[in-house]
């Protein structure tokens, strides 16, 4: 049964469930990358949760993202010890 933990948002006045994955998510084909966020996107609304998902993974010490451009200041700023921090949710299947 797949667990992730989320951090459920709304910033920028958009909500926002934002992923923290493992790193081989970057290593992933652009197609699959796009499946498991259709996937996420998917089980998010079922569970109630409204907003976009965002894929966050660790590519070195770099958080990486997969977010609409608008979104790309905020992300880039943001790092994996805040997202990890404001986790308040969880998706499960």
């Amino acid at each position: 049964m797949p667990r992730f933990k989320v951090a459920h948002l709304h910033e920028l006045g958009q909500d926002m469930v934002i992923v923290p994955l493992e790193p081989d998510f970057g290593n992933k084909t652009e197609s699959a990358q796009q499946q498991i966020i259709a996937d996420l996107q998917a089980h998010s609304v079922a569970a109630g949760l409204r907003g976009t998902v965002v894929p966050v993974w660790l590519s070195g010490r770099r958080m990486m993202f997969i977010a609409p451009q608008p979104w790309h200041p905020f992300f880039t700023n943001l790092d994996i010890n805040t997202v990890l921090r404001n986790v308040n949710k969880e998706l499960f299947w």
